[in-house]
């Protein structure tokens, strides 16, 4: 087993400046700006002298501020994680893929300080001579309306091509901690290219409910997968539509540094990865996605991704651009006030998205290196997860920049998760 090394905040207690362990922060930029001498220009001293707001330490210049509170919530020392996901009982749930880590399990709980195999060890071996049979590399887990937990296995190890079996979606009782239902999706729904990303749910549709699925491939066609869950059928929507894609040339700013895809001994390319973060409107009506290499936000008709009769075409003709969104995103979420929270990994943030179409920014921290995964839960916070996953060492020519331990972070926002069922 592991060593992780979980530690827990006592809730009230530990604020977003813990002194209990020293998180990773945002990198300065070649050698510190030398202090200069402080010139003093009389004229432009205010008539009022008492309304005049110098710095009392007249050496420290003015710097970047942060915005809002985070608390940590836990710390891993081992594997790089990217999922969570908080149970109505407050459960709590992460994934760790398998993309060249050491990893003993790829889906645990945060238990009693410690990380644990979930739901348990032996379908945490990955075993490709069994792959419906065994956890490969699991991307994300997230709690249902019914409060399920469904853990997405993308089948691929370090991004590499699937095999039926591999990738699949996976769902356990919590009352029981048994999986009571195993979905294999078909090679015309899963290719070989596809990366299962991430999920969201509307029970209400059908006879057992919907899941819609995102599929991120930097190597083929992206699209929205869809599936029936009382049948276990699935089909594919949106697929390479422009809106799932890439944008050409993208190129994102982390950590003040221009981010490529950087092997080494090879030319750099622009990142490629497609439809990523996924969230589902308060009213179910309509699904918010975007690529992780753009800076744009669509949403698409649920009630047109349901019609397994409509025409891909069809489906596209609902699609909206939302507009540029302020920075790249990977996870997406949305609270039960019809509001959408998107990760920035370019700003070290978590904004929202009002219903009017406005934006606020949530979060703004230098502890905040590249927030992955979002989970609104009923406790009132969104939890998310800060991976450092744009220092791997794909980005900096075979160079693992990481800096342990990765994050576990929550915010208050006094909202309650959307609970379509």
């Amino acid at each position: 087993m592991r060593s992780f090394t979980v530690l827990f905040c006592l809730l009230g207690i530990i604020s977003s400046a813990s002194a209990a362990q020293a998180l990773p922060e945002e990198k300065t930029v070649n050698r510190p700006i030398p202090t200069s001498i402080t010139v003093s220009q009389s004229e432009r001293v205010p008539a009022n002298p008492s309304r005049r707001r110098d710095n009392p330490d007249r050496n420290r210049l003015p710097e970047e501020k942060t915005v809002g509170s985070i608390e940590s919530v836990a710390s891993f020392d081992g594997p790089m994680l990217t999922g969570v996901t908080v149970s109505q009982s407050g459960r709590i749930f992460v994934n760790f893929p398998r993309w060249g880590d050491k990893v003993d399990y790829t889906v645990a709980e945060v238990k009693n300080g410690r990380t644990v195999p979930y739901p348990n060890a032996q379908i945490n071996r990955s075993n490709t001579s069994t792959l419906s049979e065994s956890l490969i590399s699991v991307q994300s887990v997230v709690v249902d309306p019914r409060d399920r937990l469904w853990i997405l296995d993308t089948g691929s190890i370090e991004f590499g091509p699937t095999s039926f079996g591999g990738p699949k979606l996976i769902g356990v009782d919590l009352e029981q901690n048994r999986i009571f239902k195993t979905i294999l999706f078909s090679q015309d729904v899963a290719l070989p290219t596809t990366y299962l990303n991430d999920i969201r749910f509307d029970l209400r549709r059908g006879k057992a409910g919907m899941a819609f699925i995102t599929d991120s491939s930097d190597q083929g066609p992206n699209g929205i997968i869809v599936v029936d869950l009382a049948s276990g059928k699935s089909w594919r929507r949106l697929n390479d539509h422009p809106s799932t894609k890439a944008e050409p040339n993208f190129l994102p700013t982390v950590e003040g540094q221009p981010l490529m895809t950087r092997p080494p001994k090879q030319p750099p390319s622009f990142l490629k990865l497609g439809s990523d973060g996924i969230a589902i409107s308060a009213d179910g009506e309509r699904l918010f996605y975007c690529p992780l290499a753009s800076r744009r936000l669509y949403s698409v008709s649920v009630d047109a991704l349901a019609d397994a009769q409509l025409s891909d075409a069809q489906v596209g003709a609902t699609v909206v651009d939302h507009g540029d969104k302020g920075g790249g995103s990977d996870g997406l979420e949305s609270d039960s006030q019809n509001r959408v929270y998107l990760t920035n990994y370019e700003h070290n943030a978590i904004f929202r998205r009002m219903s009017n179409g406005m934006y606020e920014t949530l979060v703004h921290d230098p502890r905040v290196l590249w927030p992955d995964t979002l989970s609104v839960a009923t406790d009132g916070y969104l939890y998310f997860t800060a991976n450092q996953l744009h220092r791997q060492p794909r980005y900096h020519e075979g160079k693992d920049l990481r800096e342990k331990p990765y994050s576990l972070f929550r915010t208050r926002i006094d909202a309650s998760p959307v609970l379509l069922r």
